[in-house]
Formats: C-alpha cells, structure tokens, sequence
C-alpha cells in the first residue's frame, strides 16, 4: 500500500529553535487513513506538532496534539457510529543511535526508563507520528455512548446443572 499521507521532515536542516507545524488530512488522505487504521472511515484529522532539536545532545523532542473524527462499528449492536478522539502526546528522538545501539541501552535500561526513539535516515515522519498517537487511543471495542452488553443465557440453571458433567460424580459422593 503506498503512503498517500505523509509529512517528511529532515532533522539536520533544522535550527534549534522551536518548530511549529499544522496539517489536515485532504479526503483521499481520510481514505488511506481509515485503511490504515482498519475502520469504516475517517472523517476529519488534524494535527498540530512542535518540533525542538537538541544538536549538542543528538536528541530531538516531538510534541504536539491530534484530533480526529472516526466512524467506528459498535461491538454491540453492529452499527456504523462517529467518536471524536483527541490525543496529546510527547516522544523524544536520538539524531545518532543505532537500532542496535537501541536495543543495548533497552536491554539495559530500567523499563520506566524512557528509551529515545531512532531515526530513519535522520528524517522523522510527522504524519506518521500522527496516525501512529489516533491508532493508540481508539477503542479496540468501540460502541455507542450508553450501549451496554446484556448477555441472557439461552440455559436455565436447573437445565445446565443437568447437563454438568460433574453433577453425577456429585451425586455419587452422596
């Protein structure tokens, strides 16, 4: 599947200064983004990411906030709903490491330790970053606001005490 979202930004052209970028997805970029995320569609997304580069320290702090209006199917009753998602977000990057060198210092490492992410090719994908914060807060079970799962057993107690396997090495014991 090509990449039809994309925002593609080289650190190493960049001055340490704080760098502020917006983007809204166009509707063929709703559709590669509900694609992706493996939903019925999206309807609107946006995002808002600040950019800061550490030269001396090799590091590079990504931070910003996303929005997005997503029609989902609702585990319950099977219909189609829209949620709206919003998400902040905050990710550190290492201009210079390794994957290798990444996965020495995890290994190392106290797990509440945060481990900066790599670079690939020393650019960092701000679109993807985006999609990536939309993917970890939408609901792996969506449903509508107020539906609730009501289970009734098609089984009585008495009939599923007779058909217990066990309810005869009960009666045994006795």
């Amino acid at each position: 599947m090509q990449n039809l979202f994309s925002y593609p930004l080289k650190l190493e052209d960049m001055s340490q200064a704080v760098r502020k970028y917006k983007f809204k997805a166009s509707p063929e970029e709703l559709i590669f983004i509900a694609e992706v995320m493996q939903v019925p569609s999206v309807k609107s997304f946006a995002a808002e990411i600040c950019v800061k580069l550490h030269k001396k320290e090799h590091l590079a702090d990504v931070w910003g906030s996303i929005e997005a209006e997503v029609e989902q199917t609702s585990v319950i009753s099977l219909e189609n709903f829209v949620r709206p998602y919003y998400a902040d977000f905050a990710l550190k990057f290492d201009t210079k490491m390794t994957e290798a060198e990444k996965i020495s210092l995890e290994a190392e490492t106290d797990i509440e330790k945060d481990v900066p992410d790599i670079l690939d090719n020393g650019k960092i994908d701000l679109a993807a970053i985006a999609m990536e914060q939309l993917a970890l807060v939408l609901d792996d079970f969506p449903r509508r606001e107020g539906e609730v799962f009501a289970f009734k057993s098609e089984f009585d107690e008495e009939t599923t005490e007779k058909a217990n396997p066990f309810a005869v090495l009960k009666k045994l014991k006795k």
